[in-house]
């Protein structure tokens, strides 16, 4: 395939490609710029091939840098910058970069302690551009374009190895189910450095449609977005969607031209849904992970009102299959798709091993298909609780006590019981206003579900420790220091 920004840059040069708060910039002139900032890459000694470590936020050198790095036809690694020293000191010496490339606007407190050949955004732009520089031509569908770390609670963080192809494949599924057009434009507020947000800007690149880059989760400036400009889709995980929702003006509506929230990372309860059929607003779930480039399935738009809560049909571009059914129909949900890795960087034993003999990833995903094909997630495999011969979803119960008033979120782990079954508790975050005791949970929790889904404890912390991409990191809490309600 032909360089997709020179391509791009041939075949749409006047439309616009990148919005900012402050500047609009079309393909010719993202091009050039990014041209510019990739000559002097290699004249700091970038060359194709090379790993080089990206840290930065959502903002426009971070959106050319990215761009600059893949026309060297370097292997991009994505680190996130809200991790700790310790963490990030690990990924750096698994992946071993030539270079760390920063951005100057990036909470850099962390990084500048690492010892290591790197550079600062600035820095490069101050070079001259190198005359023998030339952009690569083509990317080949195996040539491996990022590293993105997925985190773990108890053991080192694995580097998922993601393809051109990867990529393209799965711009393909998304653009059959959305129906793209030229026309569209695509809400960037997720971090590019984990893969629903860094994907925006590869399928941007091969619909030929403009990206909204917004640094930060900033509410009252994405609600003006979504009524005032064009915009017609967003990338948002379900507390996001909340936080959205909660700030919308009174009397507000988005925009005649916006399409859809394109929503995964987790279940959306009842409440929201309803509350955006309300106002109108088009919520398609979907579901993926890193290693499968983001999303696989995804509700399409005939289908969001008579299928609510499911993730969708698989794309055309992927096989799902349900294995080792449980007595409530439950399975472990499995894939073929040309957007799966091609793998883990450093641990290919580990690869391999999330593979069945015929050739099927197991997601660690749990789930049904229904008579339609339409895929239903309830949960990870590991985050279910066994309580004697009965099993608990634990998404299906958070998903009922979030629409209690007062409560901001929640999520519940297992525990063992005197009698050797796992018991359920909760954990929870609430308003400063709220005034719940814990019989008043256990009263609601009796009324709305089955004894036994019932949580014995409820806990209330202070935050709860998430992924940079919204998951909540379950099997940290239990180490967390918490109040009895």
């Amino acid at each position: 395939m032909e360089n997709w920004l020179v391509k791009r840059a041939k075949l749409d040069p006047n439309k616009i490609a990148l919005i900012l708060e402050h500047a609009d910039f079309t393909f010719s002139e993202l091009n050039s710029t990014v041209q510019l900032f990739a000559g002097k890459l290699y004249s700091s000694g970038i060359r194709q091939n090379d790993p080089v470590a990206l840290f930065t936020d959502n903002c426009f050198n971070g959106y050319v840098a990215i761009l600059a790095l893949q026309q060297l036809g370097t292997r991009t690694i994505f680190l996130d910058t809200e991790l700790s020293q310790a963490t990030l000191t690990y990924q750096l010496h698994d992946c071993n970069p030539k270079m760390i490339l920063i951005s100057d606007s990036a909470n850099t407190r962390e990084i500048k302690q690492i010892t290591w050949n790197k550079a600062f955004m600035s820095d490069i732009l101050s070079l001259r551009k190198d005359p023998k520089y030339q952009p690569i031509s083509e990317f080949t569908d195996t040539q491996v374009s990022s590293v993105f770390y997925t985190p773990s609670a108890d053991s080192n963080d694995t580097g998922v190895m993601l393809t051109y192809g990867n990529y393209f494949y799965s711009a393909m599924g998304t653009a059959l189910n959305l129906g793209i057009n030229k026309k569209d434009s695509w809400v960037l507020t997720l971090p590019l450095f984990n893969v629903p947000g860094f994907i925006i800007i590869m399928r941007a690149l091969i619909y030929g449609i403009g990206v909204y880059l917004i640094d930060g989760f900033d509410i009252d400036h994405i609600n003006k977005v979504l009524i005032n400009e064009r915009a017609t889709i967003i990338s948002l995980i379900p507390s996001l969607l909340r936080e959205l929702l909660n700030n919308l003006p009174k009397g507000q509506r988005y925009n005649d031209n916006f399409r859809c929230i394109f929503l995964g990372t987790g279940r959306i309860d009842n409440w929201t849904l309803l509350r955006c059929n309300m106002l109108e607003i088009p919520v398609l779930q979907s579901y993926g992970m890193t290693e499968t480039t983001s999303n696989i399935s995804a509700l399409n738009f005939d289908d969001a009102e008579i299928k609510a809560g499911s993730c969708g049909q698989p794309f055309f571009t992927t096989q799902i299959r349900i294995t080792n059914i449980n007595q409530d129909n439950i399975g472990n949900i499995e894939l073929k798709s040309p957007t799966v890795a091609v793998g883990y960087l450093n641990k290919q034993e580990l690869y391999q091993s999330r593979f069945t003999e015929d050739g099927f990833f197991k997601t660690g995903d749990v789930g049904y298909l229904d008579d339609d094909n339409f895929l239903y997630i309830k949960g990870r495999q590991a985050d279910l609780i066994y309580s004697g011969d009965k099993i608990i979803y634990p998404e299906e119960v958070e998903n009922i006590f979030r629409s209690v008033n007062g409560i901001i979120d929640i999520c519940i782990v297992g525990i063992p019981g005197k009698d050797g079954k796992e018991v359920p508790v909760a954990y929870l975050t609430m308003q400063e206003n709220a005034f719940l005791t814990s019989a008043d949970l256990q009263e609601f929790g009796q009324h709305n579900l089955v004894d036994y889904q019932v949580p014995s404890e409820y806990r209330q912390i202070d935050k709860f420790p998430k992924s940079t991409n919204g998951k909540i990191l379950r099997n940290r809490l239990l180490n967390l220091d918490y109040k009895t309600i």
